[in-house]
């Protein structure tokens, strides 16, 4: 088994269905070649990088291509609508056109289907994608906030004995003011 990083998440315990695994993983390499080589190594062991920069590159590519996905099944609505009023319009004279405009506009609603689905796959890779970078940003903040109170309670315990020596004064009571 090859090692893994200790901030990474087997892909495969996300809730993901197969083809939403691979969707995950096509998508998480194709934003890794773009952020990190870490986010690309992780994709390639199938894991999924716990870090706020990978998960929001991850986050930005998959909004962007839900976008794509989103404009692609407008467009293919609209050829449907316009299919549609081609047939309609052209019924009584086209007749012989029928089953190919017929077998269009199935092929249309088949891709639509398709997309529709590749967009809801999308979203809930995203949703988890989410999910986790808003742990990470939040255990990074808490991170940080134990670290900063842990210096700031290490430098006054420090500085209060430096001082210990001087006598109860004037800069005793300039310091606490301060």
């Amino acid at each position: 088994m090859p090692p893994t990083e200790p901030n990474t998440v087997e892909d495969t315990q996300l809730g993901l269905t197969d083809e939403e695994i691979n969707l995950l993983r096509f998508h998480q390499a194709q934003a890794g070649s773009s952020s990190s080589r870490a986010a690309s190594r992780a994709s390639s062991q199938g894991r999924l990088l716990l870090d706020g920069a990978s998960l929001a590159a991850l986050s930005r590519h998959l909004d962007r291509l839900m976008h794509q996905i989103q404009q692609r099944i407008e467009y293919l609505s609209e050829q449907s609508s316009v299919v549609t009023m081609q047939q309609y319009d052209h019924a009584g004279n086209l007749v012989d056109n029928a089953d190919a405009e017929i077998a269009r506009f199935q092929g249309i609603m088949a891709q639509i289907d398709e997309l529709e689905l590749d967009f809801d796959r999308v979203a809930h890779i995203r949703d988890i994608v989410r999910d986790y970078r808003q742990r990470v940003e939040n255990l990074e903040r808490e991170l940080e906030s134990s670290s900063s109170s842990r210096r700031e309670h290490h430098h006054s315990h420090r500085h209060s004995h430096s001082h210990s020596h001087r006598h109860e004064g004037g800069s005793s009571s300039r310091r606490n003011r301060a």
